[in-house]
């Protein structure tokens, strides 16, 4: 099925989204692509989310070595920490907080979810953990908890937020280990973790699909 989606620009920010069904106001999708992907990336979820969201997915603001982009200048380090995804949490922050209007004026930002994959994952984990009070709910496809999570969040910070974490036990790019460790912690501060794993490989199986379909569906 084709999407029927626009792509605009604000400040410094390029966007994808897809305007949603019904009068509004409407609940807003962040879909947030992994390492060397763009705003095009996420859309092969969209078809899965309900018509009556608001969908925007964001170009990371870093310019990857090898094409694309990504949510934190690339360093040379193997993993990423919090601390390197903060600046891009808090140029979305600003970017929702100023969201124009005539973008899509029935945006309802006080109702806002995040779908990321791979590197977009983490950027979802690491922008929920930084401002929990803005996020209903998050998906973490394929992704990793960022480094050093541990040593810098405490407590129930996610209290009862409904979080879905799908990964494919032969993930060649990030080990099932690492999703396994991110349901571990998400689970000690207090969200409500279903997590999908499936034999795939850095992607989402059939199964994992149709449980993110139903996750954003409730």
């Amino acid at each position: 099925m084709e999407i029927d989606t626009r792509t605009i620009t604000i400040d410094d920010w390029v966007l994808r989204i897809r305007e949603p069904k019904g009068a509004g106001p409407h609940p807003v999708v962040l879909l947030l692509h992994g390492w060397t992907g763009d705003e095009n990336s996420m859309w092969i979820f969209a078809s899965r989310l309900p018509e009556h969201y608001l969908l925007i997915a964001p170009r990371g603001l870093h310019e990857s070595p090898i094409g694309g982009y990504s949510w934190y200048p690339m360093n040379g380090q193997s993993w990423p920490t919090l601390d390197d995804f903060r600046p891009a949490a808090t140029a979305l922050i600003e970017l929702i907080d100023d969201w124009p209007a005539s973008a899509s004026p029935n945006a309802d930002f006080s109702d806002l979810r995040l779908a990321g994959f791979s590197q977009g994952a983490a950027m979802a984990y690491a922008f929920t953990l930084i401002h929990p009070e803005r996020v209903r709910a998050l998906a973490g496809l394929a992704g990793f908890l960022p480094e050093t999570t541990s040593l810098a969040v405490y407590g129930n910070v996610l209290e009862g937020m409904s979080v879905y974490v799908s990964h494919g036990t032969r993930d060649e790019h990030v080990p099932i280990e690492r999703a396994r460790t991110a349901v571990q912690f998400l689970s000690k501060v207090g969200a409500e973790v279903t997590y999908c794993e499936s034999d795939a490989g850095h992607k989402l199986s059939a199964d994992c699909f149709r449980g993110m379909e139903v996750f954003f569906q409730k």
